[in-house]
């Protein structure tokens, strides 16, 4: 038999195994959906015990405790103790802009008193148990209330164990730095069918690492001549295989059998390291029991959803907020995630726990869960010391989500389950838990946006409450959450900004959620395309039309809340307790619908893919260049040129890209350049001694000052001007600065002016 033949048989043996293999985590979400379904059926079909059961907890959310009725002075709600501890949390954000333990122990306590005030109020007072319907909306929005804050306590609960290791790896790198500690490391470049120009950078970056026991290896898993051509070209080690088993982690753990490095440093193939990567990295392996280190993920261009807002140089990634808070919980219990790319592993602990995880679409972080579980360390660096390509426009940008929910949601199916798998103390079971529960929180997501229209199609009023109850229980709490949020995570994403990612991305990250609970394996590994380029707008409608359908059923709800709201109050003083509350609940959900119908617009405005004509991402690098005219242009024609003053210009860039730069000119002035001809000049970057041949293109006046600018297009570079260009633009140490995100009342600012004025009709270029 082929080897081929071979490699099909045995896939399709794992196939049927893992359909063999009972599915308990499919078993234990239908049993929770099936019992909740048939609790509420017996509920509607009158039948007895369960019927006196709603009717006891109704008598009782009717009657709640004195101690959860608002205060009252002089007719007054009492509203100045909850009044006070937001103004506290306001007031520490401000005197300690970077959490320190003691304003992160004083926030959070504030925070977590808070919130059980706030549950202990919803549980005993809120529930509209009145009848089956209304009491099964307003059971199921309490469960997703209380899912939701529970994990959002224990992620503030994990939040007092961070430790940033920044000192440690000044410490640790020492030994890196003068040379006594120099183990021999293999850097392993995964590639499938991705562009060679995004490789090749890549290759360069690592080559130019500030470490000489090292060996780069290209592991082509598409088996392309001109990967080989390009290894030979740029000097690395090639390897393929003869087949693509197990994707990704195949590729690597047939690498591991083809290497001996003690240690492995991986990058994916867009991923670009600073030069100082490994000196900041390895010295944590002088630590027998460490076995991988993870980096900070920097991205060297904006993620679509920002793009196509005209938010680029206001928002961060979406991804940061993984890495600076979410990875900062998890390295507080030293079982940190693993992201696939720009870490470090020992091989020793590799190859004792069987090389990468095949079983999964996330290889990365079930190899990290298996190195816990056999009681070595996964910390994480949060350090930037690579960038990579973030997706390019939104259905990459989502496809790439839904395969991070397949992969991270078949923990519940495999032997790495972070959950079942001996070894991992509670605290890392927990913290690995509540990292795939978020996942289910699109899912929430979606039902929060439906739950209004709940109320307008079906009459359903999912809790009772009164304005001073609301004003008293639920906004301090909120807004202490909604004021915390950013302080907490590191001014890495606002509130209101990561509401407007969610919603954009909650259809189809819901829709996978449940396909991979009922079928975790249906679908492969896909590659997340890289290096396109567009020159027109583009509407995701394939993405939108869930989103078009919602937006205008909650503007139907919008208009009749508001019409329930104002007879309400028309009618005030002629209607029962019962009846006010139900016109007062109309006012609860036009509030509800006002605010969904802001993130939904936005959502749908992210959808709009803008224009992204060039292949290469152009920088805002400042260097002092001087300019030196050619004496032929390219017809080969002579220049009337009349003196050498004349052929020299000097300038500083505004931005430079691989191909080329916008030059903003300080002395000397140029000769005009017609159109379609170009001028051959020879630019030198002083800082850098790099010199470049190139034409000049295009010439101008800058927006300030109008200065004159030139633009020019670089041609003919030798192998060694690119790897300077390379190292220049994307290896200099320190160079991928963090930004911090804008405040909630920036944000909400930004979100209007963005529905009044989107990119697309305003901002087109």
């Amino acid at each position: 038999m082929t080897d081929s033949g071979l490699n099909s048989k045995s896939l399709r043996i794992g196939k049927l195994r893992r359909l063999a293999k009972p599915r308990l985590a499919t078993l234990v979400f239908l049993g929770i959906t099936v019992s909740f379904s048939l609790i509420i059926t017996a509920w509607f079909a009158e039948i007895g015990i369960v019927e006196q059961f709603f009717e006891q907890i109704h008598l009782l959310q009717e009657t709640p405790p004195i101690w959860l009725e608002v205060p009252m002075v002089m007719g007054e709600y009492l509203l100045a103790p909850t009044v006070v501890l937001l103004l506290i949390v306001i007031a520490i954000t401000k005197i300690s802009p970077q959490p320190q333990t003691w304003s992160r122990v004083v926030v959070v306590s504030i925070l977590l008193a808070l919130t059980i005030r706030y549950v202990l109020w919803r549980s005993l007072s809120t529930l509209n148990l009145s009848n089956p319907l209304d009491g099964a909306f307003s059971l199921g929005l309490l469960l997703m209330e209380i899912l939701l804050i529970l994990s959002n306590s224990f992620q503030v609960y994990l939040i007092l164990k961070v430790k940033p290791r920044h000192r440690e790896a000044d410490r640790m790198a020492v030994a890196v730095i003068d040379g006594s500690y120099t183990p021999s490391v293999d850097i392993l470049i995964p590639t499938y069918n991705e562009p060679t120009t995004i490789l090749r950078r890549t290759i360069i970056g690592c080559q130019a690492l500030d470490y000489t026991n090292k060996k780069i290896y290209l592991l082509d898993d598409t088996r392309r001549p001109e990967m080989k051509i390009l290894a030979q070209e740029l000097g690395c080690e090639y390897i393929t295989r003869a087949n693509n088993l197990h994707a990704k982690a195949g590729n690597l753990n047939h690498a591991l059998t083809k290497t001996s490095g003690e240690l492995i440093a991986v990058f994916d193939a867009d991923f670009i390291p600073t030069t100082n990567f490994l000196t900041r990295t390895i010295g944590f392996f002088q630590k027998q029991k460490i076995a991988l280190v993870q980096t900070h993920q920097s991205f060297y261009n904006p993620d679509p959803v920002a793009r196509n807002l005209g938010l680029e140089n206001v928002i961060t990634q979406e991804v940061e907020i993984f890495s600076r808070h979410y990875q900062l919980l998890r390295d507080g219990l030293e079982t940190a995630l693993c992201y696939g790319s720009s870490f470090v592993a020992r091989r020793s602990a590799l190859e004792e726990t069987g090389g990468f995880v095949t079983e999964s679409l996330s290889e990365d972080y079930f190899t990290g869960i298996r190195l816990s579980a056999k009681g070595y360390r996964v910390i994480y660096l949060g350090e930037s010391l690579s960038a990579g390509l973030s997706a390019e426009n939104m259905a990459a940008h989502v496809g790439q989500r839904l395969r991070w929910t397949r992969g991270s949601l078949q923990a519940f199916f495999i032997n790495a389950n972070p959950v079942t798998i001996p070894g991992l103390t509670l605290s890392q079971r927990l913290a690995h838990f509540e990292g795939l529960f978020q996942w289910f929180t699109s899912l929430f997501r979606l039902i929060f946006l439906l739950m209004p229209l709940a109320y307008t199609f079906i009459g359903v009023i999912p809790l009772w409450t009164t304005s001073g109850e609301w004003l008293y229980f639920f906004v301090p709490y909120y807004l202490v959450q909604l004021f915390s949020f950013s302080w907490l995570n590191y001014r890495s994403r606002s509130a209101l900004l990561s509401d407007v990612y969610s919603v954009a991305q909650c259809f189809p990250i819901a829709i996978t959620v449940i396909q991979t609970m009922l079928n975790p394996f249906s679908e492969g590994f896909k590659v997340t395309p890289k290096g396109t380029q567009s020159d027109r707008f583009y509407f995701n409608w394939r993405l939108a039309w869930p989103l078009i359908i919602l937006f205008l059923a909650t503007i139907v709800s919008l208009w009749h809340s508001l019409e329930m709201a104002v007879a309400g109050n028309l009618e005030a003083i002629s209607l029962t307790s019962k009846e006010a509350q139900i016109y007062q609940a109309a006012g609860f959900v036009w509030i509800w619908n006002v605010y969904n119908l802001l993130m939904i617009g936005i959502a749908l405005l992210v959808l709009v893919d803008v224009p992204k004509p060039s292949l290469y991402e152009w920088f805002n690098l400042q260097r002092l260049v001087e300019i030196k005219l050619n004496k032929y242009n390219q017809n080969s024609q002579k220049l009337e040129i009349p003196n050498s003053n004349s052929r020299r210009l000097w300038g500083i860039t505004d931005s430079i890209s691989e191909v080329g730069a916008e030059v903003i000119l300080t002395k000397g002035k140029i000769p005009g350049v017609k159109i379609g001809e170009s001028l051959p000049v020879t630019l030198e970057i002083m800082e850098e001694e790099i010199y470049l041949q190139g034409k000049i293109t295009n010439t101008g006046t800058g927006f300030i000052d109008k200065v004159p600018t030139v633009q020019i297009m670089f041609e003919d570079l030798t192998l060694s001007q690119e790897r300077h260009l390379v190292e220049m633009l994307f290896c200099r140490p320190w160079q991928w600065k963090r930004q911090n995100t804008p405040g909630e009342l920036h944000a909400l600012w930004l979100l209007l002016k963005i529905l009044l004025k989107p990119r697309f009709l305003f901002n087109p270029n």
